[in-house]
């Protein structure tokens, strides 16, 4: 069987489920990674109407036993893995530093750096015995640059720009692609997770003008993995034309 396989952290909403629909509609079986069963089952459920094989693995990337087993598991036909998005992520809280939750920053820590690195940890062994891959990682406009409140999220997210680079780095001599996609804004459920579910404080980020959309953020990766051989898109930011940069926007309220 010649058909591709990508492994999809986080695939259980925004970018993550977006990006597993696109990347299924373009021939891909799925490896599909979240927390929340009852939405990996509907999803599984969705693409696999469509033909689509998918496995699904309900796990916590922040856990690096539960990920280790779970890649460590998996079935042979399962172990070719050709592109693996790195996309679970997530902002907790907007506030100084000062005022700061740690348990805020430990669960941004724990799971936008600590997760990305065990997942790829465990994967990317199976792409350097094939001599063939692809790593997509989802950094943000906020590994590009800081913004008031965001210090922590934003040094998660400059984290992930660094290991991006130190990445291509280690993979190049094992013919393995590495990419970074950087979003602006994106409306998802990023700003209900970061506001503890206040849906009316969520929806006021995105008011007065078109954001991105989960979708936009699959084109891009759809069109990083599907470039010649020879190819590599090592960085992309990706912003809505309303926004410059990460607090600068053309709204009309």
């Amino acid at each position: 069987m010649n058909t591709k396989i990508a492994l999809i952290t986080g695939a259980t909403s925004g970018i993550g489920e977006a990006t597993t629909l696109k990347l299924a509609d373009n021939g891909f079986d799925v490896i599909i990674i979240g927390r929340r069963n009852d939405r990996l089952t509907t999803l599984k459920e969705k693409l696999e109407k469509n033909g689509t094989r998918v496995l699904s693995l309900c796990l916590d990337v922040r856990i690096e036993s539960e990920v280790k087993s779970a890649v460590e598991n998996l079935p042979d036909e399962w172990k070719n893995i050709d592109v693996l998005v790195n996309n679970a992520g997530l902002a907790a809280g907007l506030s100084s530093l000062q005022e700061g939750d740690t348990d805020d920053w430990n669960r941004m820590i724990d799971t936008n750096i600590k997760g990305l690195l065990y997942i790829t940890r465990y994967v990317s062994p199976f792409m350097i015995t094939r001599e063939k891959g692809h790593i997509i990682n989802i950094g943000s406009i906020a590994g590009k640059e800081v913004y008031p409140n965001g210090n922590v999220y934003c040094a998660t997210k400059h984290a992930v720009d660094a290991l991006t680079k130190g990445m291509r780095m280690d993979m190049l001599k094992h013919n393995i692609k590495v990419t970074q996609i950087c979003p602006g804004a994106v409306e998802t459920e990023f700003s209900i997770v970061r506001f503890y579910g206040d849906k009316a404080r969520a929806d006021n980020v995105y008011k007065g003008f078109e954001s991105l959309v989960a979708a936009d953020i699959a084109d891009c990766i759809l069109f990083a993995v599907s470039r010649p051989s020879h190819v590599n898109i090592n960085d992309m930011i990706v912003m809505p034309a309303a926004q410059a940069t990460g607090t600068l926007f053309n709204k009309k309220l």
